[in-house]
């Protein structure tokens, strides 16, 4: 059911740019960061379109706001697209109904995109546990969103303006959420190739002729083969192969992970230019370097849907859901990011 408050500005903007927000589990810090987020400045055009449970919504934003550190958007000033708690919530105690009721969440908010109701989507965090407790075992939200959008083949990538210029960190990810020791056989050259590719595309937003940076699979990117053959086998093969069908694109590497994002860390404080996009070949290898250089501000970019994701880089914050703490930064960088990039 699409309800909203009585003060809703929005009812009227139809041809605004409609973002839909899944507010993720219950329990978490979502609601907090996604209202902290709303009652700062937006876009003239934007319309928020928040979906999840009101009366949870409405009862977590007036807990909030009596010992919050920011102000928080009163949700009567939104559309929301109400489905309600079967079970009570109670922060930091995530429990299977939380992950049933944050599932179908993102579910109605995505579908609220695929029937063009909206524009993009946002997405805040979840419990994969809890989803799997409630019988949806899925590695993330990126599957899920992979799967309704008919099998879609997606991509993560990171992305954050540097607060020190217009330089902007973009670092995407080969393997996802996959156990470390399941990596070496995910990868390969065409999987490589595919996701440059990807990245290649998402840097030419900002750059016609973008510099890419590909880091190692092992320590010191092999050393010639004494730290691991994989870069000797295929990697350097595969990226020299690349570089031939790309010539307008300067690519480097396989760089050694350990320094492979030391131009980011002086691009992100001003000091020297930065590689255009950089290719992690799994999951901490990337997000390690994102979240110490961006935390507040790295947005988690879906790219291969037929709609526009994005959702802040953090987690559910378990622990200080209810205490008026969590930082809105990347939750208000993931509603930009997707208002610009729509």
């Amino acid at each position: 059911m699409v309800s909203a408050g009585p003060g809703t500005p929005y009812l009227d903007a139809r041809r605004a740019r409609r973002l839909a927000i899944a507010l993720g589990d219950p329990a978490g810090i979502g609601i907090e960061v996604t209202l902290k987020a709303l009652a700062r400045p937006l876009p003239g055009d934007l319309v928020p379109v928040l979906v999840g449970c009101r009366r949870w919504l409405e009862r977590s934003y007036e807990a909030l706001r009596v010992h919050s550190r920011e102000a928080l958007a009163d949700p009567a000033d939104f559309e929301v697209v109400d489905l309600p708690l079967l079970e009570p919530a109670a922060w930091g105690q995530s429990t299977p109904a939380c992950g049933d009721a944050c599932f179908h969440w993102l579910t109605a908010a995505t579908e609220q995109v695929l029937q063009g109701d909206c524009d993009a989507l946002v997405t805040a965090p979840i419990a994969k546990a809890s989803w799997a407790a409630a019988g949806h075992p899925y590695p993330g939200q990126t599957e899920r969103l992979s799967e309704l959008a008919g099998g879609a083949p997606t991509s993560m990538l990171f992305t954050a303006r540097s607060p020190r210029g217009n330089w902007r960190l973009n670092t995407l990810l080969a393997t996802t959420h996959i156990p470390l020791a399941a990596v070496p056989a995910a990868l390969g050259p065409e999987l490589v190739q595919t996701k440059l590719d990807v990245l290649l595309s998402f840097c030419q937003r900002f750059s016609p002729r973008p510099r890419l940076v590909v880091a190692g699979l092992n320590p010191h990117a092999g050393e010639a083969g004494q730290l691991g053959r994989e870069e000797l086998e295929w990697l350097n093969a595969c990226l020299e192969d690349w570089r031939k069908c790309h010539p307008n694109v300067t690519l480097q590497g396989p760089l050694p992970p350990d320094t492979c994002w030391l131009d980011a860390g002086s691009a992100w404080h001003g000091h020297g230019p930065g590689a255009d996009g950089y290719l992690a070949l799994y999951h901490d290898q990337g997000l390690i370097p994102v979240k110490l250089l961006a935390f507040d501000a790295a947005v988690n970019t879906s790219l291969g849907l037929p709609f526009l994701r994005t959702s802040p880089d953090h987690g559910t914050g378990f622990d200080i859901a209810g205490l008026g703490v969590a930082r809105p930064d990347s939750m208000a960088a993931a509603i930009t990011t997707a208002w610009e990039f729509g």
